[in-house]
């Protein structure tokens, strides 16, 4: 090595923060004076909070603001505690945060400029200097004002978000969806005031952007305009349709684009161009609000997911909060999505390890887990994790039940037999409502009880299907695919085999109706030609973002035709067959999806388009238009992923 390098490799890096905590506040409160004083009490706090150390984050906002007066310290006391919530769903936690956000905005909203009296309101309409809803009006506002309007929208997005989550009805959620509509509004109105003041700055030579506009308020306004465009792009577009007609339309690259720009992340730059010292208190929200689109969101979409964007961040942030078990949880996350659940499995511990303030916290160490070892189709280890969850998790308690269910059935064995039918039993008794609607992966596991019920105490490929539902298949190595998952899809196929000539003698027959034994045949004959077309789909294209050596890449090209062939043959299988199940509906839509981004693979964009237009056509696919009663299961999440799949095609983006 040379010496210039070695010299290199001794300098010690910069500590990216390494910051005594601000002195508290010693006299009485002045909302103007104390604002930039409180905003950096704020950041120390939530920089410790990132940094694992939940406790103390909230201890130094006690004693900075005993009373929860402040603009600042209240709202952002009441975002960890919302966060905390969200994590744990118990009522207790729930009830708390509701409380602390609706003091929150209560105080953003004392701190806000007064409306205007209704005939100065009235003439507002006439003369442009009244108004009090445009730019105009924000430009009248103190600097203390402007911060409390952006702070009164992000508190009432939480209050909504809370109040969505633990009501469960459906008017609490027409309610908070008002809620969300002002939010929205606030943000489109103060984005248009940034870019105002800008083009005049600008225009005057004074640089890019106004100076007057301080870092603090900025990110918050890239962060709420950013994050409103990201939501309404994500939306069903059956649901856009109805939110269009308000005026509402989400532009997702420059939702992007905000979110980005609050920490100066480009393509073209491994490192941020906003420094530590100038950035904004909501600059890290931002970045995470970029990791939550592009490693866990991209299971839903396609169109602007970039991983390669989360990497820069990351690296960024785990060099800033080596410790910090947000960025340990998204180092998992991005492995995971790259086909790497070994690696992911490493992060996922020292994420555990990091801190044990907040045991919820380690409950989505749990999740990714568990769904990690079913990619590498560990059985044991992904049983432990949702053991670990039915326990003490409370999200999703039919989930986690089912899933220590079917992990039990796939390691087979008298032994499991009782305890599995008694998890069945409990299963759909567990599920759960949120804004009046039932959760649709816990609709699919409460038929999948009642189906290994009614079928006598049996599920073909029940941990398989599991896996595939959590992209189990999608992000497994590809010698784990071949090695370990096909030969249980063929082990099972072969049993179906044997009753090709007479379906009616499958299985035990033990189930509730009679003529049971021929149903639960198709079903499973589509539920493996299924698997095996997902399977050997991901052989013949492994994922996009899947990280192989140069070995592997050539062993892909060697068996890519035969994979290819095998998989087309599989898929058409359950397209000919579908029309003969009984229960699981939903295995030919997901199948034309799967299909369609295998074309897309080999080239054949039209192929690809046709199969998803099926998908969303509405029209029945697997039986006569009257034979299936209501919708199939995980119906809107398909549509939602069909309609991505379909915006991704047509820019030419690999599926």
């Amino acid at each position: 090595m040379s010496s210039d390098g070695q010299h290199a490799q001794d300098e010690p890096k910069p500590q990216l923060w390494q910051r005594p905590a601000p002195p508290l506040p010693t006299g009485p409160y002045t909302a103007d004076k104390d604002l930039v004083g409180d905003i950096a009490g704020v950041t120390y706090a939530l920089h410790v909070f990132l940094g694992s150390h939940m406790h103390e984050s909230e201890a130094y906002c006690r004693a900075y603001d005993p009373k929860m007066e402040r603009l600042y310290i209240a709202t952002g006391f009441g975002l960890i505690q919302c966060v905390k919530g969200l994590m744990s769903f118990e009522d207790e936690d729930l009830v708390d945060a509701i409380a602390q956000v609706r003091h929150g905005n209560v105080i953003a909203s004392q701190h806000r400029k007064k409306a205007a009296s209704l005939p100065t309101r009235l003439a507002g309409f006439v003369v442009g200097s009244l108004n009090t809803s445009g730019v105009g009006f924000i430009k009248s506002m103190s600097p203390m004002e402007r911060h409390a309007e952006l702070v009164y929208a992000e508190s009432l997005f939480e209050k909504a978000l809370l109040g969505i989550v633990y009501s469960g009805d459906w008017l609490a959620f027409i309610k908070e969806a008002l809620n969300m509509r002002t939010t929205i509004n606030i943000y489109r109105q103060l984005g248009k005031y940034v870019e105002t003041v800008d083009a005049e700055a600008q225009a005057k030579g004074k640089g890019p952007e106004d100076t007057f506009i301080d870092a603090n308020f900025r990110s918050g306004v890239y962060l709420g305009v950013g994050l409103s465009n990201l939501i309404l792009s994500l939306m069903p577009s059956r649901l856009l349709t109805f939110v269009e007609l308000f005026g509402y339309k989400g532009d997702r690259h420059a939702g992007l684009a905000y979110l980005q720009k609050a920490g100066g992340w480009s393509a073209d730059s491994s490192l941020p161009s906003i420094k530590l010292e100038q950035e904004g208190v909501r600059r890290t929200i931002c970045d995470m609000a970029l990791l939550i689109f592009h490693l866990v969101l991209s299971s839903y979409t396609f169109e602007g997911v970039d991983i390669h964007m989360a990497q820069k961040i990351l690296d960024y942030h785990i060099e800033r909060y080596p410790n910090g078990v947000f960025f340990l949880f998204g180092q998992g996350r991005l492995h995971l999505c790259r086909s790497q659940p070994a690696t992911a499995l490493v992060y996922y511990q020292k994420a555990l390890q990091a801190q044990n303030q907040y045991r919820n916290l380690h409950h989505i160490s749990f999740w990714e887990m568990a769904i990690a070892n079913l990619a590498l189709w560990d059985i044991p280890a992904s049983l432990d994790r949702w053991r670990t969850l039915a326990a003490e998790a409370t999200w999703s308690k039919a989930t986690y039940t089912y899933g220590v269910a079917v992990c039990l059935l796939q390691l087979g064995g008298e032994k499991h037999a009782e305890e599995v039918a008694e998890l069945m039993e409990k299963v759909p008794a567990l599920r759960q409502r949120i804004a009046g609607k039932s959760i649709p992966l816990e609709k699919l596991v409460a038929r999948k009880a009642r189906k290994y019920k009614q079928q006598g105490g049996r599920l073909a490929l029940p941990a398989l299907e599991f896996a595939y539902l959590f992209l189990g298949i999608q992000h497994a190595p590809r010698s784990v695919i071949t090695a370990r998952m096909l030969p249980v899809v063929e082990e099972q196929l072969a049993l179906l085999h044997k009753h090709a000539e007479d379906p009616a003698k499958y299985a035990t027959g033990a189930g509730e109706v009679k003529g049971d034994a021929q149903a639960e045949f198709w079903d499973d004959m589509c539920l493996a030609n299924f698997l095996r077309g997902i399977c050997l789909r991901y052989v013949a294209y492994p994922d996009p973002d899947a990280v192989i050596d140069a070995e592997e890449e050539r062993a892909v090209a060697e068996g890519r035709a035969a994979a290819e062939r095998g998989a087309r043959e599989a898929f058409g299988a359950v397209f000919r067959d579908g029309p003969k199940i009984v229960y699981d509906h939903y295995l030919v839509y997901f199948a034309h999806f799967e299909y369609a981004r295998l074309l897309a693979c080999q080239g054949d964009k039209d192929g690809a388009r046709t199969h998803l237009e099926l998908v969303l056509s509405g029209k029945p696919l697997e039986v006569a238009p009257a034979a299936r009663k209501g919708k199939f299961s995980m119906e809107n999440a398909l549509h939602v992923r069909s309609h991505s799949a379909l915006e991704a095609l047509d820019r030419g983006r690999r599926l």
